[in-house]
C-alpha cells in the first residue's frame, strides 16, 4: 500500500490536521534531539509474531488526515446501503411477489442466495482492491448495480417467466457487487483514518451495508401491500396488478437512487489521500500470493474466521428470509418487516458506538465479542424456544418476538467492525481488502449452504431456527480459545511516537 503514495499539492496543505492520537511520553521536546531507533528495530520488539512491515518512505511525522475522507466514507457507505436495500427487496414482501409474479418458494430463496453466489468471483475483486486501489472497483462495482437494478426494471409484464428471468439476473449481478462492499471498510479506515478513527470508520462503512438491507424490511411492507390487504377490496386480477404496479416502482425507484450513486463517484472518488494518514498505511504489504499463504497457515486467524463466518452466515440467511420464518407462528408480512427492521437497526447503531468505544480503549475486542456473543446465545436459545410454544410453553407474543429477534441482530450485527478489526490486527501485514475477502467469502458459504437447503426443506423451518444457537454458541467457545495480538496498532504507536 504505502509505495503508491503521492506527493501532496500545495492546496492540499490547507485540510491536513494532526490524527487524534497524542504523542507519547518520549515525543516532548526533550526527545527531539535524541537519535531514534531503526524503526524496524522498534516494531520487531511487538507482542506479534512473524516480521514487521517497514515503513514507506516519505512518511513526514505521525500522519495526516484530509476533511474529504469523510466525503469519500459517505460515498462508499450509500453505495454499500443500496447494495443491501436491492439485495433484501424480496424477501420481506414474499408474499405479494407470489401474487405479483408467480414466485414460489424456491424462487424466493433463491432471490436471496444470489447474494453469497455472487461472492463466488470474490478473490478477483480482492485482487482488484490489492491492484487498482479503492476508486476502479468502486467504479466497477457501483457499474455491476447499475445495471442489475436497470434489468429488473425492464417492461416485460406481459410475460412472466421473462420478468423472473430478468429479477433473478438482476439479483445476481447486484450479488457481485457484495465482495466490495462487505470487504474493503477496513481498507478504506486504513487509507484514509487515522488510527483513532479506524474502528469507527470501519464500523460506518460496514454497517451501513446491513442498515440497507434493514430499510428494505421498512420500505417494501410499507409501498407494496400484502394479498390479504386488497382482497377484500379487489378482484384477483386487479389485485394482482396492483401489487405489481407497487413492486415496480420500488425497483424503479432504487434503479435511480443507484444511477444517482454511480454518477457521484465517477465525479469524485479519489483512490488515496496526498498523505498517508497513518504509519500502518504507508507500510508495504504482503504480495496476493504470500498473503493467501500466510492466511492458511494462520492457525489463529482460520480459528477467529470460523467464529465470525458460521454465525453471520446463518444469521444473514436467516434474516433475509424471515418472514418466511415468522409466517407459521402467524406474524404478518408489516410486523415481520418491522421486527426485522429493529433489530438490524439496532444493531447498526450499537455496532457503530461500540468501535467509537474500542477506539478509546484499545486492546480490548476480544473482551468486547466475548460480551457480545454471550448475549447472542442466549437470546437466539430464547427465540427458538418461544416458536416452540407448543413444546415449552414459553409466551408466544409480539412482545417477545420483537425482544428477541431485536437483542440477536444487536449483538450479532454489532459484532462485525470489530471482527473486521480484530482479522487486520491478527494477520497485518496482509492487505485488508484481502483478508477481510476471505472471512466474508466463508460467510456467504455458510449462508449459502444453508438457503440451498431451504429451497428443498421449506414446509417447515423449526430446523432454521436451532442453526442460529448452535453458530452462537460454538463462536463463543472459538473466541475463548483465540490468543489476540494487535500488530497494526503497535506499529503505529511505537513508530509514530
Amino acid at each position: 500500500m504505502g509505495s503508491g503514495w503521492s506527493a501532496a499539492g500545495e492546496g492540499a496543505e490547507e485540510e491536513e490536521r494532526r490524527p487524534l492520537l497524542r504523542p507519547g511520553p518520549g515525543a516532548g521536546a526533550g526527545a527531539a534531539g535524541r537519535p531514534r531507533a531503526p524503526a524496524a528495530e522498534r516494531v520487531a520488539a511487538g507482542p506479534g509474531p512473524g516480521p514487521a512491515p517497514a515503513p514507506a518512505r516519505g512518511l513526514a511525522g505521525p500522519g495526516r488526515v484530509y476533511g474529504r475522507r469523510w466525503l469519500v466514507l459517505l460515498l462508499f457507505s450509500l453505495l454499500a446501503f443500496l447494495q443491501g436495500l436491492v439485495w433484501n427487496t424480496w424477501g420481506p414482501i414474499q408474499n405479494s411477489a407470489r401474487r405479483a409474479y408467480g414466485f414460489s418458494s424456491w424462487d424466493i430463496a433463491l432471490l436471496v442466495l444470489w447474494g453469497p453466489i455472487g461472492f463466488l468471483p470474490c478473490f478477483a475483486f480482492m485482487w482488484l482492491l490489492d491492484k487498482r486501489g479503492l476508486r476502479v472497483t468502486v467504479l466497477l462495482t457501483s457499474f455491476l448495480m447499475v445495471l442489475g437494478t436497470g434489468l429488473r426494471c425492464i417492461p416485460v409484464s406481459s410475460d412472466l417467466v421473462i420478468k423472473k428471468r430478468l429479477i433473478h439476473g438482476g439479483q445476481l449481478l447486484n450479488g457481485l457487487a457484495g465482495p466490495t462492499v462487505m470487504n474493503a471498510a477496513p481498507f478504506l479506515s486504513t487509507t484514509w483514518f487515522s488510527a483513532d478513527e479506524r474502528a469507527t470508520a470501519t464500523a460506518i462503512a460496514s454497517m451501513l451495508s446491513y442498515l440497507g438491507g434493514a430499510c428494505a424490511f421498512l420500505v417494501g411492507p410499507l409501498i407494496v401491500p400484502a394479498p390479504n390487504e386488497t382482497s377484500h377490496l379487489l378482484t384477483a386480477e386487479s389485485s394482482s396488478i396492483h401489487i405489481k404496479d407497487r413492486i415496480e416502482m420500488v425497483l424503479y425507484a432504487e434503479f435511480g437512487i443507484v444511477c444517482l450513486t454511480f454518477f457521484a463517484a465517477i465525479a469524485y472518488f479519489p483512490t488515496r489521500p496526498p498523505f498517508p494518514p497513518s504509519v500502518a498505511a504507508a507500510s508495504q504489504r504482503l504480495s496476493y500470493r504470500r498473503s493467501f499463504c500466510r492466511l492458511l497457515s494462520n492457525l489463529r486467524f482460520l480459528m477467529i474466521a470460523l467464529a465470525y463466518a458460521i454465525p453471520l452466515g446463518v444469521f444473514a440467511g436467516w434474516s433475509g428470509v424471515l418472514d418466511l420464518i415468522l409466517t407459521p407462528v402467524h406474524v404478518s408480512q408489516v410486523d415481520a418487516g418491522w421486527i426485522g427492521f429493529w433489530s438490524i437497526v439496532g444493531g447498526c447503531i450499537v455496532g457503530i458506538a461500540i468501535a467509537r468505544f474500542a477506539d478509546f480503549i484499545r486492546g480490548m475486542l476480544k473482551l468486547i465479542l466475548l460480551l457480545l456473543f454471550s448475549g447472542a446465545t442466549l437470546s437466539s436459545t430464547w427465540f427458538t424456544l418461544t416458536c416452540l410454544n407448543s413444546i415449552t410453553h414459553l409466551p408466544l407474543t409480539t412482545v417477545t418476538l420483537y425482544a428477541s429477534c431485536i437483542l440477536l441482530g444487536v449483538f450479532l450485527n454489532s459484532s462485525v467492525p470489530i471482527f473486521f478489526e480484530l482479522f487486520v490486527e491478527t494477520v497485518y501485514p496482509v492487505p485488508e481488502g484481502i483478508t477481510c475477502g476471505v472471512v466474508t467469502f466463508l460467510s456467504n458459504m455458510f449462508m449459502g449452504v444453508l438457503l440451498f437447503f431451504l429451497t428443498f426443506y421449506h414446509t417447515e423451518l423449526s430446523w432454521f431456527n436451532w442453526c442460529l444457537p448452535g453458530s452462537c454458541l460454538l463462536s463463543l467457545l472459538l473466541i475463548l480459545c483465540f490468543r489476540e495480538s494487535y500488530d497494526r496498532l503497535y506499529l503505529d504507536v511505537v513508530v509514530s511516537v
